[in-house]
């Protein structure tokens, strides 16, 4: 195994954190490509085993100049919020898991692409906040496989077979379909169909199973640990967001779900929990995904599940791949931006809301070497001004990595920070960003009081 490099273990963290990760940045400490942007609708995927498959990343241009070995990467940086009180109902929901009267748990759910989907900076922020305000379980997964290395850290696995379509928006699409709270779903009407969800080290003693109700659904059998534990109909006259509440002691478990055969069952995830306070960290990237897909899942199942799952705090990390759309207006953009944001602000008012903006994403020059893309930084101000309009907290990534052409830089390190795709980070990277924004959702926390936000930042977005 390569040398792990001065940041590898981060502040305050625990030998599984570390050893989780060690083990997923392997020998060459990076993470897979993302998937690039898909043209047409919902996209069926004829088998999960082969859906989403990630392409290899393309060679680097040569670096402008050769990293300084006293380089410190990932600058140590607050969120940008003029009103000073974003991520204060965040906060909020932090203390009263520690409440001696009623404590609860809080809950953060991140939205994004391959940034996310890959779990490095989500796992560090899940273990990082359950080390201090309590483990109140795993949260989000999906019980099958929507693509071949779907995966999220921290020794739980996900196990499933072919008989399983994965359904997600398409990057062009106009179409709305019917898609849950994480804009993804896997169906099957197959009775050979299974999918698997093992804890693995991690204690669990509810599972709450989201699922499509629809006039000719099927059913489906829930295994616990081997043992059937209910049977599930999805028949219903009308559409409706299906939810299962499945309990048991706090322990391992194994959970299976089996369709029957007698007609489509559409599952859109589980939640993996424990009956304690704490703070749970879902988990909802997509490869690549755009905020403007969330336009285009059915709002009342969105809606009902995002009020049922109650965040206190919903993360939107999008912008990596809306700064290659060259030829979408920026305007357009952020009309599209405020809508997504809009939604959320409505469904879950009582939440707070963040959005982490685009990555360095150096392009090619005429003769092969990186240069600056001159619209991550008008995604960014989008971002910006959106977050500050409507009451959010904003986190640079281009700020963050150094600039424009940072990308160069982490790439070129030894060992990297970045790959030489110059989109994503390796393994190493994402374990920095998790520390970094960690450190920046708490600050003010131990100083600040509570206090009710005005009025119009708690009734959701301002016109």
């Amino acid at each position: 195994m390569t040398d792990p490099g001065p940041l590898l273990m981060v502040r305050g963290m625990s030998p599984r954190l570390g050893f989780a990760l060690l083990i997923a940045l392997g020998l060459t400490g990076g993470v897979a490509a993302a998937q690039p942007s898909l043209q047409g609708g919902v996209q069926r995927d004829p088998g999960a085993q082969a859906a989403l498959e990630m392409p290899r990343t393309e060679a680097a241009p040569a670096p402008t100049e050769a990293p300084d070995e006293d380089e410190v990467f990932g600058r140590e940086m607050d969120f940008y919020d003029p009103s000073g009180h974003a991520l204060r109902s965040f906060h909020d929901a932090l203390r009263a898991t520690q409440s001696d009267e009623d404590p609860r748990k809080a809950r953060v759910l991140v939205y994004g692409a391959s940034h996310v989907a890959a779990d490095f900076f989500t796992h560090v922020l899940r273990e990082q906040l359950q080390q201090r305000f309590g483990d109140a379980g795993h949260g989000f997964l999906m019980p099958a496989r929507p693509w071949r290395r779907y995966r999220h850290l921290g020794g739980l696995s996900v196990e499933s077979n072919r008989p399983w379509d994965a359904l997600r928006v398409r990057a062009s699409t106009r179409d709305v379909d019917h898609l849950g709270v994480a804009g993804l779903a896997v169906e099957s009407d197959d009775r050979r169909a299974f999918g698997r969800i093992d804890t693995g080290d991690q204690v669990a003693s509810q599972f709450a199973i989201m699922y499509l109700e629809q006039p000719g659904g099927g059913s489906f059998d829930v295994r616990l640990d081997g043992r059937r534990v209910a049977r599930v109909a999805t028949a219903s006259e009308e559409i409706g967001a299906g939810w299962r509440l499945v309990t048991a002691a706090e322990a391992r478990h194994v959970l299976e779900i089996r369709p029957r055969g007698d007609g489509p069952v559409r599952l859109f995830g589980v939640s993996v929990e424990r009956e304690q306070p704490g703070v749970i960290v879902d988990n909802l990237g997509i490869n690549g995904a755009r905020a403007v897909s969330h336009l285009y899942w059915n709002p009342e199942l969105h809606t009902e599940y995002l009020r049922r799952l109650s965040p206190d705090l919903v993360v939107l990390a999008y912008g990596t791949n809306e700064s290659g759309d060259d030829g979408h207006p920026i305007e357009t953009y952020e009309e599209e931006l405020r809508a997504v944001v809009g939604r959320v602000r409505g469904a879950v008012p009582q939440a707070a809301c963040m959005l982490i903006g685009p990555s360095d994403r150096p392009m090619r020059g005429e003769e092969g070497e990186p240069v600056d893309r001159p619209r991550t930084h008008q995604v960014v101000e989008v971002q910006r001004r959106v977050s500050r309009d409507m009451g959010c907290a904003f986190f640079d990534l281009v700020a963050f990595g150094g600039g424009p052409l940072s990308m160069v830089r982490w790439a070129e390190a030894d060992p990297p920070y970045a790959q030489r795709d110059h989109v994503h980070y390796t393994g190493r990277g994402y374990l920095r960003l998790g520390e970094v924004l960690h450190d920046a959702m708490l600050e003010g926390f131990d100083e600040t009081p509570r206090f009710d936000p005005p009025a119009a930042v708690a009734a959701g977005p301002r016109p």
